[in-house]
C-alpha cells in the first residue's frame, strides 16, 4: 500500500472524506516549504485538517509543536472545531490569529525589558488629562485640533485604513507623504498620534497594528527572544495567505527560519484585500523566498455547477498578474449564469422582493453588493414584505449620518422654527448661507422667536441673504404637515440642500455620489409614508431591525452581505446587485487602468470572481439602466461575462418580472385586513391582526409580532384569509 493511503482509507472509512490526488500530495508533504493554491471551493479546509492529522497520527508529531494561523477569530474557532469532528481523539493544536500571535511575542518583549503597556483597541480607558486612550477617540481629538472640524465616519475609516497600510507595509517615516489619503492633513495627524502614543500618556500605547510591527521588530533586535520562539514550533501552516501582509510574512518568516516547514494555503485570484496592506505579489515571489518550495495547485471545484465553475474560470483570466490555474468541476450543468438589467435601482430592489418570496428555504439565498449603503433599500423592502434576513458584516452607520440627521432637523425646522440649537446644525447647509459669525450673534438672542425673524430683525445681513432668508422661512412653513417625500424633495431642490453638498464635497473631498446616494434611500423609505413623524420611526424602526439581525445567523434567512465579506461562505442562490459602471470597478480604478496601472483594475476583478463564486447552483447579475435620475451603463464586468456566455451573438438581455406564484386565496383588497381578523403569511404562518394604520399592518403571529407593509402583502400575495 501507498504512502499514507491506509491513512486515507481509515478517514474515508470513518467520516466518508476522500480526498483527490492533489490533495492527497498536500497532505503527505510534510517537510519543508509548500506553497498550496487552492481555488473556490476546492476543500482547503478538509485538506489543511487531514494534513495536520497526518502529522500527529503518521508521522508522530507532538501537538504543540505544530502552529496554524488565521486569517480571523472566527476562522480559527471553525478550524478548531473542524479538527475535533475529523479527529475527536487527538488534543487540539494551536490555531489562532496572526494578532494572537504577534501579541504573544510582544507580551514577553515588554516583560523581558519591563516595559508598561496600554492596549488602545476594544477599550477606553483615560489619562490623567482625561485625554481618551481608544484609538477612535483619540483620532477624532487630534483631527478636530488639527483640521478645526468634527471627522465624519467614513473620514475616520479612511484615516485608519491610511494608518493601517503605512504599519502593515513597514513604510517609513520619511515616505509616509507618499501614501495617498482624501482625509486633510492625514500625515500631520499620523505623525501626531505616533508622538502621543509614546509620550502622551504614564505608558506606551499599543493599537492593533503595533503588535505587529513591535513583534517584527522584537524578533530582529532580540536573538535570545527570536530563538526561544523559533524553537517553539517545527510546523507552520498559514491559511488565506493572499490576505497576509508584508509584516505578516515578515514575521512568519522569521520563526520558521531554521527548520522551513512552512505551509501556506491560499488563492492570488481571491486576493481582494490589498487597499487593507494585503500582500498577494508574495506568493508569486515564494520561489524566491522558498527555492526548494513545492507548488500544488488544487483546481478541482467541489462548490458550484459547471455552468458557474466555467465561466467564473475564464473570467479570471483575463487578470495577468497571477498564477496560472484552470478552474475545473465534475458537477453537472444545471443552469446558466442570468443576466437581467432592469429599469432603474428602484426596480432591481423590487425584482429581488419578488424572486426571493418565491424561495422555499430563505437560508439557500444570498445578495451580494459591494458597499453596505446597498443595503438599506433591501433591508427597507424586506422588512415591508416580511423577508427575514442576516446581515453578515452589520453597519448601524446609515442611521446615525450626519446626512440622515440633516434631514431630520429640517423637518424639525417645519414643526418649530425658534430652535437655535437645530438652526446651528444645518445653517450652513441651504440657501440662507447664514455665516459663522452671524450665528454667533443669533445666539446672543434669547426671545423664543422664529431664528429666521430674529436673523432679519437683529443680525447684520447682506443684501441677497434678506431675501434668501425669508423664501426659506416660507417654504418651511409650507413644509409643515405634508408628506415625508415632498419634504425631503423640497429640502434638497428648493432649500438647496443638494449644492450644498457639492460645495462640500469640492472643499472637503467627499464622494458625492456616496452622499446622494444616502438621499436616495432616504427617499425611498419616505415613500408610502404620510407624515414626517412616521418617517422617524420608520427610522428607527429599521435600525432596530439591523441590529436585530445580528441574531439571525443559522436561522432560515437570507443573507446579506458586502463582496468582500462574502469570502468563504457559500448558497444554493447568489444574486450580484448593483452591477454598474463605476461601482464595479469604481471610477478611480478605472482611471487607473487608463493611466497603465492595473493593480487596482486586477482586483476589481478579483472581487467580482470572489462574488461568483460562492454561487452553487443559480447565479444572477443585476443592473439597470438609471440610477438618481441619470443613465448609467452596465459594469464591463457584466459585459465579459455576456460574451464568455454567448461569444458569437448579440444578447438580448430579460428585463420581464418573475413570475409570481399568487395562491388563488391570496388577498387582493385592503378592505379584507381589518381588526381582529386571521390572516395566514406566505413566511410566517398563521396571526390575527393587531392594529391597521394608514399602510401598514400589526400581527400576531405565533412566536413573533410582525409590521407589514398592506401595499407590498397585497401586491406580493403575502397573505390570505385564516381558515
Amino acid at each position: 500500500m501507498c504512502l499514507g493511503e491506509a491513512f486515507f482509507a481509515l478517514k474515508q472509512k470513518e467520516l466518508g472524506v476522500s480526498l483527490n490526488e492533489i490533495q492527497k500530495k498536500a497532505v503527505l508533504h510534510t517537510d519543508g516549504p509548500l506553497l498550496l493554491l487552492a481555488t473556490p471551493g476546492s476543500g482547503k479546509t478538509t485538506t489543511i485538517i487531514m494534513r495536520i492529522g497526518y502529522l500527529i497520527k503518521e508521522k508522530g508529531i507532538n501537538p504543540f509543536r505544530i502552529k496554524a494561523v488565521t486569517f480571523s477569530k472566527a476562522a480559527a474557532k471553525d478550524m478548531d472545531e473542524r479538527f475535533h469532528k475529523f479527529f475527536p481523539s487527538l488534543p487540539s493544536i494551536d490555531f489562532s490569529t496572526i494578532h494572537s500571535l504577534a501579541f504573544t511575542i510582544v507580551r514577553e518583549y515588554f516583560r523581558r525589558n519591563r516595559v508598561a503597556y496600554t492596549l488602545i483597541e476594544g477599550a477606553r480607558p483615560t489619562n490623567k488629562s482625561y485625554l481618551p486612550l481608544n484609538k477612535k477617540l483619540l483620532l477624532r481629538e487630534i483631527y478636530i485640533r488639527i483640521v478645526g472640524e468634527i471627522i465624519t465616519d467614513d473620514q475616520l475609516d479612511e484615516l485608519m485604513t491610511y494608518i493601517s497600510l503605512i504599519k502593515n507595509k513597514l513604510i517609513p517615516k520619511q515616505k509616509w507623504s507618499s501614501i495617498s489619503c482624501t482625509v486633510p492633513s492625514a500625515e500631520q495627524i499620523l505623525i501626531e498620534y505616533e508622538n502621543f502614543k509614546q509620550k502622551g500618556a504614564d505608558q506606551l500605547l499599543v493599537d492593533y497594528d503595533d503588535m505587529l510591527t513591535i513583534a517584527n521588530d522584537a524578533l530582529n533586535n532580540d536573538k535570545e527572544l527570536l530563538f526561544k520562539f523559533q524553537q517553539q514550533y517545527d510546523y507552520f501552516l498559514t491559511d488565506e495567505s493572499q490576505d497576509t501582509s508584508m509584516v505578516q510574512h515578515a514575521i512568519i518568516e522569521k520563526l520558521v527560519d531554521k527548520h522551513r516547514n512552512i505551509c501556506v494555503v491560499a488563492d492570488d485570484d481571491q486576493s481582494i484585500y490589498t487597499w487593507r496592506a494585503a500582500e498577494p505579489q508574495y506568493l508569486l515571489n515564494f520561489k524566491k523566498n522558498y527555492p526548494e518550495a513545492v507548488i500544488l495547485k488544487m483546481e478541482q471545484n467541489y462548490r458550484s455547477s459547471k455552468n458557474i465553475v466555467d465561466v467564473a474560470n475564464q473570467f479570471i483570466k483575463q487578470n495577468k498578474n497571477r498564477y496560472d490555474k484552470n478552474m475545473f468541476t465534475e458537477n453537472p450543468l444545471i443552469k446558466p449564469i442570468i443576466i437581467k438589467q432592469l429599469p432603474n435601482d428602484r426596480q432591481q430592489t423590487t425584482y429581488l422582493v419578488k424572486e426571493i418570496l418565491n424561495v422555499i428555504d430563505y437560508r439557500d439565498v444570498a445578495v451580494l453588493y459591494r458597499n453596505n449603503s446597498f443595503s438599506i433599500s433591501l433591508i427597507n423592502e424586506f422588512d415591508r414584505a416580511g423577508i427575514p434576513f442576516y446581515i453578515k458584516d452589520t453597519d448601524y452607520r446609515f442611521f446615525s449620518h450626519w446626512i440622515v440627521e440633516d434631514i431630520l432637523n429640517f423637518m424639525r425646522m417645519t414643526f418649530n422654527d425658534r430652535r437655535v440649537d437645530i438652526f446651528e446644525k444645518i445653517h450652513m447647509k441651504f440657501n440662507g448661507y447664514v455665516t459663522k459669525n452671524q450665528m454667533l450673534e443669533l445666539k446672543k438672542i434669547n426671545n423664543n422667536q422664529s431664528v429666521f425673524d430674529n436673523l432679519l430683525k437683529y443680525v447684520p445681513l447682506k443684501n441677497y441673504q434678506i431675501k434668501q432668508l425669508q423664501a426659506c422661512k416660507d417654504i418651511l412653513h409650507k413644509m409643515k404637515g405634508i408628506d415625508p417625500l415632498s419634504a425631503i424633495q423640497m429640502i434638497r431642490k428648493k432649500l438647496g440642500y443638494d449644492k450644498s453638498l457639492e460645495k462640500m464635497s469640492e472643499r472637503l473631498g467627499f464622494n458625492l455620489d456616496g452622499l446622494l446616494d444616502i438621499l436616495t434611500r432616504l427617499e425611498e423609505i419616505a415613500d408610502t409614508l404620510n407624515t414626517m413623524e412616521e418617517f422617524a420611526q420608520r427610522l428607527k424602526h429599521l435600525e432596530s431591525v439591523v441590529r436585530e439581525s445580528k441574531f439571525q445567523k443559522n436561522k432560515n434567512v437570507v443573507t446579506l452581505s458586502t463582496f468582500h465579506s462574502s469570502k468563504g461562505l457559500e448558497f444554493k442562490r447568489v444574486y450580484m446587485i448593483d452591477l454598474i459602471d463605476g461601482t464595479i470597478p469604481l471610477k478611480n480604478e478605472m482611471k487607473s487602468y487608463n493611466a497603465g496601472d492595473r493593480g487596482a483594475m486586477e482586483e476589481s476583478v478579483r472581487l467580482f470572481y470572489v462574488g461568483m463564486t460562492r454561487a452553487k447552483e443559480h447565479l444572477e447579475l443585476l443592473t439597470y439602466e438609471e440610477k438618481h435620475g441619470s443613465k448609467v451603463k452596465d459594469s464591463p464586468f457584466v459585459r465579459y461575462v455576456e460574451q464568455i456566455i454567448h461569444p458569437s451573438r448579440k444578447i438580448n438581455r430579460s428585463t420581464s418580472e418573475p413570475n409570481i406564484h399568487y395562491s388563488p386565496n391570496s388577498i387582493r383588497v385592503r378592505s379584507m385586513l381589518t381588526l381582529k381578523s386571521r390572516i395566514k403569511h406566505r413566511v410566517f404562518g398563521e396571526g390575527e391582526i393587531l392594529r391597521v394604520e394608514d399602510d401598514e399592518i400589526e400581527v400576531q403571529f405565533q412566536t413573533t409580532i410582525k409590521k407589514l407593509s398592506i401595499t407590498t402583502c397585497i401586491e406580493m400575495g403575502l397573505l390570505e384569509p385564516s381558515k
